[in-house]
């Protein structure tokens, strides 16, 4: 196996917020807390310290317990971990996804492999602490859309159904016909055979997509220990149940997140635009078949359809008596995720670290400790056949990760036998008029404008001529443009990253489950780095 690391800025997949925060931005400095270094784990570990309780580490473990129920198996590395997070040297490294079929794409492996290998870092740079991966399943998400499907080998499996609320509350009918389906396209190898067993095992034994969920991630990552986290839990959210009865009393989310998006605008950017906008209220009522959105009204409460209402002594009572029944938005659950974890570090991808950023005065309000943020490993994973094709291209990493029609362009101009680049003449030409501009201002100013429209028209012109050479080069040497386009769609399905597109099964079906080792062996979270892996 081979590898290489490209810088986040180098891609040009990498939002220009994110890696300012990796590159240390000074004007992005009081957005969040500890930078991603060992060394500021120690401090880290002294704040959370203080500010998480026995109880609160009692209510976590036996929340997990149950959640498990038979499948925890006694003295295994999951039960060990669990059982540690009741000491008071022992905190989580958090990482969360959506409730995707299949896991969705390919970067859900890294987010899970960056947790489990930092972690790893984590113990060997301070063995007095443990430090126990964490998967937080998004069970109360209600965006259907986004998991109902994945990709396999440029083919789209869609689970079509209505509908109803909180996802992780699904059943799961319906799904059986299409995973007959994907199990066609699998085969019969040993892989194949693997992913079904997978599939036989979680899906279609479950009677909910959150059951389903623990268990598919479960058999891939249990002998790392990976603990597997749902906050629809009514033990948790009687802890969060104050943080969740402030926000109905005082919308306090919404007030300390417009305040820092307007901090964000005046001292980093003036053209922010805010990942996630906050609402009066940022939360969710929850029932059998919905997720209802909370809004404040003249008498109380009500959500947002107006299908229910209620007084604020009677929603608050509620909260009291049921906060299961309360679900905090994209906005409050990072505050709910730090409430009842011990956990020093949260690890998302550049949307979610974009809307993390907003949060921390929000925490600082709330006088809970904002984690450390860092951002999960990204990676193309290029097979040793086609890595062997952009040899003989004479492709650079650096060359494939830009955009193809750029790729092409460059690559047209590289193997021509003409000189397809006309700039050169837009610098004579450009001496020439700078000449021009002196002899009108000594004559007549007054054609000072026609003189700069004339250069403009010839520039165009220029630029023009250039690009329909261009074309044309490209028609003699279609085959060439052919096979770069097949080469860079392979790496870049529909011109957008692999990780975003293709599904773990793919990689699975042809290396096996050494795929996972393989990974865990090359990703280093703190790199911050985007990771080449060829695969042999």
């Amino acid at each position: 196996m081979q590898s290489q690391q490209i810088s986040y800025r180098d891609t040009g997949f990498v939002s220009k917020m994110v890696c300012d925060l990796f590159e240390g931005k000074e004007s992005l400095g009081a957005f969040y807390g500890n930078p991603p270094t060992l060394d500021n784990f120690k401090a880290q570990l002294a704040e959370k310290k203080e500010n998480f309780t026995p109880y609160q580490r009692e209510v976590l473990v036996s929340s997990l317990v149950s959640q498990y129920g038979n499948l925890l198996q006694k003295g295994s590395p999951v039960d060990l971990n669990i059982e540690r997070l009741d000491l008071s040297n022992t905190f989580t490294i958090t990482t969360g996804h959506q409730l995707n079929l299949m896991t969705g794409p390919l970067y859900f492996l890294y987010k899970i492999i960056s947790t489990l290998n930092l972690c790893k870092t984590l113990k060997k740079a301070h063995p007095d602490f443990n430090f126990v991966p964490l998967y937080w399943m998004a069970t109360e998400d209600h965006d259907f859309e986004e998991i109902s499907f994945f990709n396999f080998k440029g083919k789209n499996f869609k689970w079509n159904r209505n509908k109803a609320g909180a996802v992780g509350r699904f059943s799961l009918d319906g799904l059986e016909p299409l995973f007959t389906l994907f199990d066609a396209e699998l085969g019969s190898s040993s892989s194949a055979q693997e992913i079904k067993n997978l599939i036989r095992e979680s899906y279609l034994s479950s009677n909910s997509l959150t059951e389903a969920t623990r268990k598919f991630v479960h058999q891939l990552f249990h002998s790392e220990g990976l603990v597997i986290l749902d906050g629809d839990d009514r033990p948790l959210k009687q802890i969060f149940a104050p943080k969740m009865e402030e926000e109905l009393r005082s919308g306090s989310c919404q007030v300390e997140v417009e305040k820092t998006i307007s901090k964000l605008q005046l001292d980093y950017d003036s053209e922010y635009v805010p990942q996630v906008n906050p609402r009066e209220i940022n939360l969710f009522y929850l029932t059998k078949t919905d997720r209802l959105r909370l809004v404040r009204t003249a008498s109380g409460f009500a959500d947002a359809d107006n299908t229910r209402s209620w007084t604020q002594a009677e929603l608050l009572q509620e909260l009291q008596k049921t906060p299961d029944h309360f679900s905090p938005n994209v906005l409050m659950r990072p505050l709910y995720q730090e409430t009842i974890l011990p956990n020093l570090c949260y690890i998302g991808g550049g949307g979610e670290l974009a809307y993390w950023l907003e949060l921390k005065a929000y925490f600082e309000s709330q006088k809970v400790p904002f984690p450390i943020l860092v951002h999960r490993n990204a990676a193309v994973l290029v097979p040793r056949k086609l890595a062997d094709k952009l040899d003989r291209l004479q492709l650079t990493p650096a060359d494939v990760f830009l955009k193809r029609p750029s790729l092409i362009n460059k690559k047209v101009r590289q193997i021509s036998n003409i000189d397809l680049d006309l700039q050169p003449f837009k610098k004579v030409l450009e001496e020439q008029f700078t000449h021009l501009e002196r002899l009108v201002l000594e004559t007549d100013a007054s054609f000072e404008g026609a003189v700069k429209a004339q250069q403009v028209k010839q520039f165009k012109g220029i630029d023009k001529l250039e690009q329909r050479l261009l074309h044309a080069q490209k028609r003699k040497l279609a085959d060439q443009v052919q096979r770069l386009t097949l080469v860079h769609d392979a790496l870049f399905p529909n011109e957008s990253l692999q990780e975003r597109t293709v599904n773990f099964s793919e990689f699975y079906l042809q290396y096996g489950s050494e795929i996972l080792s393989l990974l865990s062996k090359q990703l280093d979270p703190l790199s911050l780095k985007f990771d080449w892996i060829v695969l042999d």
